[in-house]
């Protein structure tokens, strides 16, 4: 049977008592039915139509709502090439907040885009980093960022909080990690989610972006199997992805203080460590500022989400971006996994786009803010 697995990403974390989304074509339900009832496995079909439901998300728009910059609309989903004007337009247009600079190439050579946002205020600042997009398939992801900049950018005269943030700091942005994956999951595959690098032995694509950073590498919830979703890479920061964005971080390593990576979907709120069951030296910093993140969440739509290390909330991983940023001494480490928590998947609604962003803006800022704040 082709499955596509959601959630969890891997077979190895299926255990008994637990809830899996899968995705399978048309054909395959016919089969799989009658098997899971054969088995006594209950389920539920949560989208019945996929490809309407696909087609509803990426169909003909009236292109002036999409294209025109002065009235970018936040509340649907952009091209990788939207995304990219709007990022220039920025940088043309607000030159004394945004500077738009790029890290590297990816593998189909595809600049990778950052934007560092705050005011110059000083020579020295410390900073914060956000990445989106990191999985191909996760469009929320790269919404979220659009929007954190877009806030930023209308509220920094008149909220004194946003004011303090990027007065204080500056924020990487990287709207897009995973440019060539994010462009594939709009031309020809909606469920992408690695990167596009080839693999000379078998013919599948991709590594897996989240599981090729240089901590406990391929170990636990990793496979070495190029075709699988969670393929590790042969070797780390074999993506030229991943090494230029762990480039530019050690470079920064002392200045970055905090590093939050969106993905999607579980409505969990993430920290180290993901490869191990173990409890990091400044646990009680970054568990009251999880805590408090999830409650300033919960108090727009009463949206909970769950929060707490990885490995024991979500699942063990290895190789992920939020373990090497914190061993690579970047004191707070965060994983969002925004909404939802399966009934919608992927493919969350233009509609929910909004609801999703502000809450989530009110967690980020909550980090932020403790962030200026010590902790000791």
């Amino acid at each position: 049977l082709q499955v596509d697995l959601w959630q969890p990403s891997s077979p190895f974390h299926i255990v008994e008592g637990t809830v899996t989304d899968a995705r399978v074509p048309q054909n395959t339900s016919r089969s799989l039915l009658p098997y899971l009832q054969q088995a006594n496995i209950q389920y539920t079909i949560l989208i019945s139509d996929l490809q309407q439901a696909i087609e509803n998300q990426t169909g003909e728009r009236s292109h002036r709502n999409r294209r025109s910059l002065s009235g970018y609309n936040y509340e649907v989903y952009h091209s990788l090439e939207e995304i990219e004007d709007w990022m220039h337009y920025l940088n043309r247009t607000y030159s004394d907040l945004v500077h738009m600079f790029s890290v590297g190439k990816s593998y189909e050579g595809r600049p990778l885009y950052v934007l560092k946002l705050g005011k110059r205020s000083r020579p020295y600042k410390k900073a914060v980093w956000i990445d989106c997009g990191i999985h191909a398939r996760e469009w929320i992801g790269p919404a979220f960022c659009q929007w954190f900049v877009k806030e930023a950018l209308q509220t920094y005269q008149t909220d004194p909080d946003m004011r303090k943030m990027l007065t204080q700091l500056y924020f990487y942005i990287m709207p897009i990690f995973n440019v060539d994956g994010y462009h594939f999951s709009w031309t020809n595959d909606r469920f992408w989610r690695k990167t596009r690098s080839k693999n000379t032995r078998f013919h599948c694509h991709g590594v897996d972006a989240n599981r090729n950073w240089k901590v406990k590498w391929c170990d636990e919830g990793a496979s070495l199997h190029p075709c699988d979703d969670t393929y590790c890479g042969p070797f780390p920061e074999s993506e030229p992805e991943v090494k230029a964005v762990a480039h530019f971080l050690r470079k920064h390593r002392k200045q970055i203080k905090a590093y939050l990576s969106f993905h999607a979907y579980a409505q969990m709120l993430l920290y180290p460590y993901s490869y191990k069951y173990a409890t990091i030296p400044n646990f009680n910093c970054v568990e009251s500022a999880a805590y408090n993140a999830v409650n300033a969440l919960q108090s727009a739509y009463g949206v909970r989400y769950r929060y707490g290390p990885a490995s024991s909330t979500l699942y063990v991983s290895s190789g992920s971006s939020m373990d090497w940023a914190y061993k690579n001494g970047i004191p707070y480490a965060f994983a969002f996994e925004l909404r939802d928590t399966g009934h919608f998947g992927f493919l969350l609604p233009e509609t929910l786009i909004k609801p999703t962003c502000t809450e989530t803006m009110l967690a980020v800022k909550n980090i932020t803010l403790h962030l200026l704040k010590k902790c000791h």
